[in-house]
């Protein structure tokens, strides 16, 4: 007997005919505004670059599915795609945050392009700190405001933002009472009660209270992804390391076993000793949450270059299709937003089954030997355009990966995979492709896909929440 029990969502038509060569198709899309506030009204105040601190925006950076229709976002460090103050790289006191979303999916109106209709609703706003003392910026060297921020004195507690200054410039970037948080990927645990985050600063792990919001766990990742010399700016902090995460490219995929007994941490880029952004391979880093016990992998990047100038694009999210197989999000920062036009945004599989583990392995050459091998799983760009989204359309940064609950189409039960976008905050775009402006709001594309496309697939075992129909968490198929 299925752990999951399965919503039946009679769809007007099957696939279409393409379908039957793409076992992975686009099933619904849905959006929500970027220009509208989130439901934390109490951070509605302007922030140093003058947007609103509860802007609702950027939490394509990572989403999890938390049973039933339920949801959950998390937008990483603020809005400063937003021009303000280079010496701490345009970085406002954003408190950070995760959201809890309702996506429900429907059937579609007779003659819709897409089988179903996907609605979502922000149910929730939740506010990440710790009662633990934090460091933050005096703001002196930049001419700015200290960085904590005001609503710290009203609750008596200490909230994590996207300042990038809010560190001890003594100790490591590893410093977990560093205030500065850049989250880029949450995971639910089984028990439904607390989320665990990625963080680029550190980089980290912690885990907050699903409930309040309080940090009540660092997740320790190894000490070679840190750096020892810190800057309020990614460029200075890039020049002066030779070893640990570049700036803005640390942990930015994270993934938990459907048994929720270990997660998987994903490096954006190489590692400053692994070649940095010239570097062909990144570290997936596995962490056993009951021991503390870390493992390494040598994950390969493609070349989207040439072999002369080889360029590689960067990872975005992972998602554990079981114990020890990953869907991996590898993707360039092309399209909507970027004035530009979509190229390669793929999704991969990849198995850690048998992998040589490279902690202790460093540089091009000491990871090449044993580099995972990857298969194709979803070419997220044509499969967009088959449905008519043009590159210009299709949003750069495509960052979220998430499994969802089952549907049925067509009289065929199919699992789903949803992906969302950052959109930096911007509720409008104006540029060359579009030069009257057009809305860049928050959104979401569901993709359905059969059991034979991923037969390994083992949702997570989550528990404790009623479902529509009278079903628990853990007989809900995802």
């Amino acid at each position: 007997m299925s752990r999951f029990s399965s919503i039946a969502l009679a769809a007007a038509f099957a696939f279409g005919a393409s379908s039957a060569a793409h076992a992975v198709d686009l099933v619904a899309v849905g959006q929500l505004s970027g220009t509208i506030a989130d439901r934390s009204s109490e951070t509605a105040g302007k922030l140093e670059n003058g947007v609103p601190g509860n802007l609702l925006g950027g939490f394509g950076s990572g989403m999890t599915y938390a049973g039933c229709e339920t949801f959950l976002a998390v937008p990483d460090r603020g809005p400063n795609a937003v021009s303000y103050n280079a010496a701490i790289d345009d970085t406002a006191s954003y408190i950070n945050r995760f959201h809890t979303l309702h996506l429900h999916l429907s059937s579609a109106p007779a003659g819709s392009a897409l089988p179903l209709t996907l609605s979502p609703e922000l149910r929730a706003t939740t506010l990440l700190h710790t009662n633990d003392r934090l460091v933050y910026g005096s703001g002196a060297a930049a001419g700015v405001p200290d960085g904590a921020p005001a609503l710290n004195r009203t609750h008596h507690t200490h909230y994590f933002t996207g300042r990038s200054d809010n560190f001890d410039p003594a100790k490591p970037s590893s410093n977990p009472l560093d205030a500065r948080l850049d989250p880029e990927s949450i995971r639910v645990s089984n028990d439904g009660e607390s989320v665990y985050i990625s963080d680029e600063y550190g980089p980290h792990i912690y885990r907050f209270d699903r409930r309040t919001g309080r940090r009540i766990d660092v997740i320790r990742v190894p000490e070679s992804f840190a750096v020892s010399t810190l800057s309020a700016m990614g460029s200075h902090e890039i020049s002066e390391n030779t070893s640990g995460r570049v700036a803005n490219k640390g942990m930015e995929g994270l993934a938990i076993a459907p048994d929720g007994k270990t997660l998987f941490g994903v490096m954006q880029s190489p590692l400053l000793q692994d070649g940095g952004t010239s570097g062909s391979l990144t570290r997936i880093v596995r962490i056993d949450l009951r021991s503390g016990k870390t493992q390494q992998f040598a994950y390969p990047l493609t070349n989207i270059g040439t072999a002369a100038k080889p360029k590689y694009p960067t990872i975005s999210e992972a998602v554990a299709v079981n114990d020890h197989q990953l869907l991996i999000d590898e993707r360039d920062g092309k399209g909507f937003g970027d004035d530009s036009s979509a190229s390669f945004k793929k999704i991969f599989l990849v198995d850690l089954a048998g992998a040589q583990d490279v902690s202790q392995a460093s540089g091009e050459a000491g990871l090449a030997p044993y580099a995972l091998t990857k298969t194709l799983f979803l070419d997220v760009v044509a499969t967009l355009g088959k449905h008519g989204i043009a590159p210009t359309e299709i949003p750069a940064k495509l960052e979220t990966l998430t499994f969802g609950y089952d549907v049925t189409i067509g009289g065929v039960k199919k699992h789903t995979l949803f992906i969302a976008n950052d959109n930096d905050f911007i509720g409008t775009v104006t540029d060359t492709h579009h030069p009257n402006g057009a809305s860049n709001p928050n959104q979401f594309f569901a993709f359905a896909f059969d059991t034979a496309e991923l037969p390994s697939f083992e949702p997570q075992h989550l528990h404790g929440r009623v479902c529509r129909g009278g079903h628990h968490d853990h007989d809900h198929d995802e």
